[in-house]
C-alpha cells in the first residue's frame, strides 16, 4: 500500500495559538483534573483528554481544548480555506461534533490558486493538550467522495523549535475519498517524509462513510500499534527505520481536520457531494500505565468467570484457565507497575516465550521476559506486550477449565477482561 505524499503545508500553516505557541507547547499546570478510569479498568491511570461533543446544537468548539485554524494549504495544493465559523465546526446536539466542507466562500478568500472555491475546519490542541504515550482514539463517520480527506492525526509539540519532520508525525487515521473502504495509518520523521513515510493501510468490506467506526493508536516507549474497530492491522517500532531516527518518545498535540484535494486525494469531481460531511462521536486520550501493586483482585471475563490458577499447587507450568469465581488466592491477581500480572508469588506467562495465536497461559516464575509483559487497556483487553496479542478464552468457551492463551486481537468477547 502506497503511503500518502507531504503533509508539510498543514504543519506550515499559522496555527490558531500561532507557531510560537507550539514552541513552548506543554501541558497547562492549570489543566483540570484528570477524568477517574471507568469502573473495572484498574489497570488504567486516568482519562488526561476527551472531547464527547455533547454540547447543544449550534454550539461552537470548545476553545478550552481546541484551537481553530484559519487559512489555506498551498504545499499539499488542498483546494479549503479553514474557517473558524461554526458553519464549518459545529456541535449537532445529538452527541457529535460535525466537521463540514462547504463550495462557497463568503469571506472572499483568497488560497494559492486565487479565489479560494471551498471552507472547511481543523482543529488542534497545541498549546492546550500535549502528551508522551498512552492511547489516542476517536469514533467518527467519515466524509463520502472523490477529494475528500479527513484525518485524525499527532505532531510532535517541538515543532517550532526544529520544524517537520524532525518534529515528527503520527497519522492515526487518513481517508482519501477514491478508497472508501480503506484507511491509511503513517508516520513521518526526518529521512522518512511525506512520501516516504512508513505506513499500511486497512480495508473493510463496505464504505467506512456508511457507519461510524473507532480509529486508535496504541503509543508505548518504542512502539506503535494501530487499530480499527479492535483490530490490529499494524504495528511499528524503531526497527522499520533502517537505522533511521526514531522521534516518537516526546510530547504530540492532536489535530482532527477535513481537507478537500490535494496531490493525494485529487480534486473533487461532478461527483463529490456538498456539503459534505464528517461527524465525530467523541476524541479521547488515556494514559495506560499500569496501577501499582495492590492487595490484588480478580479478573473476570466471558460469562463472568475469574481467571483462575489450575490446583492448589503453584508450580512452574501449571495451566491459567477460567473458572467459577470462588474469591481463593488462586484467582486473586496483581496488576504490578513492570508489567507483570501476578498471583501466588508468579508471574502470568506465555508457555516457551511463544508468540503465535493460540499459546497457552501459565504460571511460572517471574523474570521480567516479554512472555510476562501485559498492558492493560481501556478498551478490556489484556495485551501481552512482546506478541501483541490478547488474553483469550479458547474456543470462545465460557466452561470451568477452559485454557487460557493469546490470539491476535479481534474485539471478540471472549477478549475482554474487567480488572478488578
Amino acid at each position: 500500500m502506497s503511503t500518502p505524499p507531504s503533509r508539510r503545508s498543514r504543519l506550515l500553516l499559522a496555527l490558531g495559538a500561532g507557531l510560537a505557541a507550539v514552541a513552548a507547547m506543554v501541558t497547562p499546570a492549570g489543566q483540570p483534573a484528570a477524568a477517574a478510569a471507568p469502573a473495572g479498568d484498574v489497570g488504567i491511570r486516568a482519562t488526561t483528554f476527551s472531547d464527547e461533543f455533547d454540547a447543544p446544537a449550534g454550539t461552537p468548539v470548545d476553545g478550552s481544548k481546541w484551537n481553530l485554524e484559519t487559512g489555506d494549504n498551498v504545499n499539499n495544493h488542498e483546494r479549503q480555506y479553514y474557517t473558524n465559523s461554526t458553519r464549518n465546526a459545529v456541535h449537532d446536539g445529538q452527541g457529535n461534533l460535525v466537521i463540514t466542507a462547504r463550495r462557497e466562500n463568503p469571506g472572499n478568500y483568497t488560497c494559492w490558486y486565487g479565489r479560494c472555491e471551498y471552507t472547511s475546519a481543523r482543529l488542534n490542541t497545541s498549546g492546550k493538550f500535549t502528551q508522551t504515550y498512552g492511547t489516542f482514539e476517536t469514533r467518527l463517520k467519515m466524509s463520502r467522495g472523490q477529494g475528500m480527506w479527513p484525518a485524525f492525526w499527532l505532531l510532535g509539540s517541538n515543532i517550532g523549535d526544529v520544524g517537520w519532520p524532525q518534529s515528527g508525525e503520527i497519522d492515526v487515521m487518513e481517508n482519501v475519498g477514491f478508497e472508501p473502504n480503506t484507511v491509511h495509518g503513517t508516520i513521518h520523521g526526518p529521512g522518512y517524509s511525506g512520501s516516504g513515510g512508513i505506513g499500511a493501510g486497512h480495508t473493510i468490506g463496505s464504505p467506512f462513510a456508511d457507519g461510524f467506526h473507532t480509529f486508535r493508536l496504541e503509543w508505548s516507549p518504542d512502539k506503535l500499534v494501530w487499530k480499527v474497530d479492535g483490530v490490529t492491522y499494524q504495528t511499528r517500532t524503531p526497527a522499520d527505520l533502517g537505522g533511521r531516527q526514531w522521534v516518537f518518545d516526546r510530547p504530540f498535540f492532536l489535530i482532527l481536520n477535513l481537507a478537500v484535494g490535494g496531490y493525494w486525494p485529487g480534486d473533487p469531481d461532478g461527483g463529490t457531494p456538498m456539503p459534505n460531511d464528517l461527524t465525530v462521536d467523541y476524541v479521547r486520550v488515556t494514559d495506560d500505565q499500569p496501577a501499582p501493586p495492590s492487595d490484588g483482585g480478580r479478573i473476570t471475563g466471558l460469562g463472568g468467570k475469574c481467571v483462575d490458577v489450575a490446583g492448589a499447587n503453584p508450580a512452574n507450568g501449571t495451566p491459567v484457565q477460567l473458572y467459577d469465581c470462588n474469591g481463593t488466592a488462586a484467582q486473586k491477581w496483581t496488576v504490578n507497575s513492570d508489567g507483570s500480572i501476578r498471583a501466588l508469588g508468579k508471574c502470568l506467562d506465555v508457555t516457551a516465550g511463544s508468540t503465535a495465536d493460540g499459546a497457552q497461559l501459565q504460571l511460572y516464575d517471574c523474570n521480567g521476559t516479554g512472555a510476562q509483559k501485559w498492558r492493560v487497556e481501556a478498551a478490556r483487553d489484556l495485551v501481552n506486550v512482546a506478541a501483541d496479542k490478547c488474553l483469550d478464552a479458547t474456543g470462545n468457551s465460557s466452561a470451568n477449565g477452559t485454557r487460557l492463551q493469546i490470539w491476535t486481537c479481534t474485539g471478540a468477547a471472549n477478549q475482554k477482561w474487567t480488572v478488578g
